[in-house]
């Protein structure tokens, strides 16, 4: 049987993958369909806490930042502690730079996936326009 937290985790992250913000829309977008060399999973549930999107291999967390991060920067913490104790590394940027700056948040994620991998092929950016 599954701890009740767990479960609170799974349903919360499907209401969440129904309910996404624009900024999560267009890095999910990018994401998806190993287009980056690997496979993410949106508002994927790790124990009792949601990532916003989770690569399991290499395990990279990526978060999205709103505007109540600051007043939830205790429970960041405590998620992040969490995370890293799974062997994830955590990436974070503000909500809005998916749809800023699309081109600077994904080269960041190709450079961490590039460390994680190690020796694994490097994963390469798609053309714009190929959405």
């Amino acid at each position: 049987m599954q701890h009740q937290s767990t479960l609170n985790a799974q349903r919360h992250a499907r209401s969440l993958r129904s309910s996404m913000t624009d900024s999560e829309r267009a890095l999910w977008r990018r994401l998806q369909a190993g287009q980056l060399g690997v496979k993410f999973r949106r508002q994927h549930p790790l124990g009792s806490y949601v990532a916003d999107f989770a690569c399991l291999k290499p395990r990279l967390i990526v978060e999205l930042d709103g505007s109540q991060h600051a007043e939830q920067a205790g429970y960041d913490h405590r998620r992040d502690a969490f995370f890293y104790a799974q062997g994830f590394e955590v990436l974070r940027f503000p909500t809005d730079a998916p749809l800023r700056h699309i081109e600077g948040v994904l080269q960041v994620i190709v450079e961490q996936l590039k460390v994680l991998s190690g020796d694994a092929p490097t994963p390469t950016l798609p053309q714009r326009g190929r959405e």
